[in-house]
């Protein structure tokens, strides 16, 4: 689904979110409001035909039903203004906010000969830790890593980056980063480098299981039966899930310790045969 950063009429985004539930779970506009807290159950049918709009109230209720977070939340705010606003000023004023928050949060979709960025867990540390310690030298960011790498490892590392234009540097040991977040896009396939990447990650949760202490990790799962119906509907709430995690994450120009999320949902047994004729 597209990120509301995408969409300049709140109606449209509001509408493409119910289509695209709509057609991945049980979605009914009379649901849809029900989640919001109206109710009418067709007030957001109306709200998404131009035939009502939302209060102050209504938006916030309308961005918590939707799942929206972070920046994400605070451009929905900005374009149900900007698109309701009478006056050209404040209509100038939103559109501003809008286009700061799209500007501050743009996100690098690496494209298929980039996918060696995925070959190593170390350059997605390195591009969110490097920027945080401005001045430091390869030798002092190494021993941040876990586990711990070398210097002349950190240092090649950062040539990389800075070439795949994912680091820039700003000055003596300092570097930013040229965009918030990074993506492989949409695609049909799982290329291997980013097969490697699960891989590499997977090793090092295992690693943080029997080093970190429970208060420094978070780690639980579930063991289900399902159907290839209601496995749909989870990995949709996956992916939902995941891109409100972005939003959360990258409010904030802070940081203090790099982590790994990893959302996992595999197959234990192979399928039964189905009894039905």
């Amino acid at each position: 689904m597209d990120s509301v950063i995408a969409f300049q009429d709140y109606r449209k985004f509001m509408d493409h979110w119910f289509q695209e539930k709509k057609a991945h779970a049980v979605m009914t506009w009379r649901e849809f409001s029900k989640l919001a807290g109206f109710r009418s159950p067709v007030y957001l049918k109306l709200v998404c035909e131009g035939k009502s709009g939302l209060s102050g109230a209504g938006v916030a209720r309308v961005a918590h039903a939707m799942g929206l977070e972070g920046f994400e939340l605070a451009y929905f705010k900005a374009l149900v203004a900007f698109n309701q606003a009478k006056r050209e000023s404040i209509r100038q004023k939103y559109f501003d906010e809008m286009q700061a928050l799209s500007k501050a949060h743009q996100v690098n979709v690496l494209g298929q000969k980039s996918m060696g960025y995925f070959e190593s867990w170390q350059n997605p540390v390195l591009r969110e830790l490097v920027p945080h310690m401005a001045g430091k030298k390869a030798k002092q960011i190494a021993v941040q890593c876990m586990p711990k790498i070398t210097a002349r490892q950190v240092s090649a590392t950062i040539k990389y980056l800075i070439s795949m234009g994912l680091l820039k540097k700003v000055g003596k040991d300092t570097f930013i980063q040229t965009n918030k977040t990074v993506s492989t896009g949409k695609m049909d396939f799982v290329p291997l480098a980013v097969q490697q990447m699960h891989l590499q990650m997977g090793a090092l949760a295992l690693e943080a299981i029997k080093n970190v202490p429970l208060s420094g990790r978070s780690v639980s799962g579930l063991t289900l039966g399902l159907t290839e119906k209601t496995f749909q509907k989870i990995v949709k709430e996956l992916a939902d899930f995941r891109k409100r995690v972005i939003a959360i994450a990258t409010e904030d120009d802070d940081m203090e310790q790099v982590f790994r999320l990893n959302l996992q949902l595999f197959p234990l047994t192979w399928k039964l045969a189905s009894g039905k004729k």
